[in-house]
């Protein structure tokens, strides 16, 4: 069940996402071919391939607005379960969706639409002269990690953990985009990220391979939240995220099959 937020918390919610969230009207009502917002909270890592099914959700519904609120997935989930109004809840992983259905907050069952698996983002002259996993327990080595609460966290820590590997990493980050960032601007010399933000990021850095990545590939879930304000918009956006447009988008952006 939906919790009402204190004036205190929404107001915290409001400003974790203000950076975000697309700007738009907030009206609720709609569905169909016909007018309205539809809120969409996703991992970061879904960034770029959301918001291009959003412009094209809004192609197809004539005065609609998509706003998106983007994020580590956990941070996501805790606003919904402390009421923050979305329609659309899309998780890196199911531990962080199980948050949300076992608060009774989904409506429904949620279903998995792609996957991810981590890859060493460097930077594009590579200083630190990383070639394997290994390398990232090198002293001296800055790398960069997600904080363990968000799926690309918990992923990191599976896969060191398979290759036998323990990184003392220079920071924690808020989530996979944060780690990218550093990486691409010289702050860190090594970083674990997911392959498809290697892929967004183009030649600002360059993505290792490991095998270890396949013990920790996550499965994305979907679903539509509980007493969303606006349910008819976010059944047909899972549709459109769950049918063809949307596999072939979440594929040439480097994401796997379920």
């Amino acid at each position: 069940m939906k919790k009402t937020l204190s004036a205190a918390a929404l107001l915290l919610v409001a400003l974790a996402g203000c950076g975000d969230v697309d700007e738009g009207t907030s009206g609720t009502s709609g569905g169909g071919k016909g007018g309205g917002t539809l809120t969409v909270f996703a991992a970061a890592s879904l960034t770029e391939t959301f918001t291009a099914l959003g412009k094209e959700f809004e192609r197809a519904h004539q005065a609609a607005k998509v706003r998106f609120n983007f994020g580590g997935s956990s941070t996501l989930a805790q606003q919904i379960t402390q009421g923050a109004p979305a329609d659309v809840f899309a998780s890196a992983n199911p531990a962080t969706m199980k948050t949300v259905t076992d608060a009774g907050d989904a409506a429904g069952t949620p279903r998995v639409f792609t996957r991810n698996r981590l890859v060493i983002a460097v930077p594009a002259d590579n200083p630190g002269k990383v070639a394997a996993v290994g390398d990232l327990a090198r002293p001296g080595l800055k790398v960069v990690l997600c904080a363990v609460q968000v799926p690309c966290g918990a992923a990191a820590k599976t896969a060191l953990g398979a290759a036998g590997v323990e990184v003392r990493p220079v920071s924690r980050e808020k989530d996979v985009k944060a780690v990218l960032t550093k990486v691409g601007l010289g702050e860190a010399d090594a970083g674990l990220v997911y392959r498809t933000d290697a892929k967004a990021a183009g030649g600002r850095v360059r993505a290792i391979e490991f095998p270890e990545a396949a013990k920790a590939v996550n499965d994305y879930p979907i679903v539509e939240v509980a007493e969303a304000p606006n349910a008819a918009f976010a059944k047909e956006f899972i549709a459109l995220v769950l049918g063809e447009r949307g596999r072939a988008a979440l594929a040439g952006a480097g994401f796997e099959a379920p």
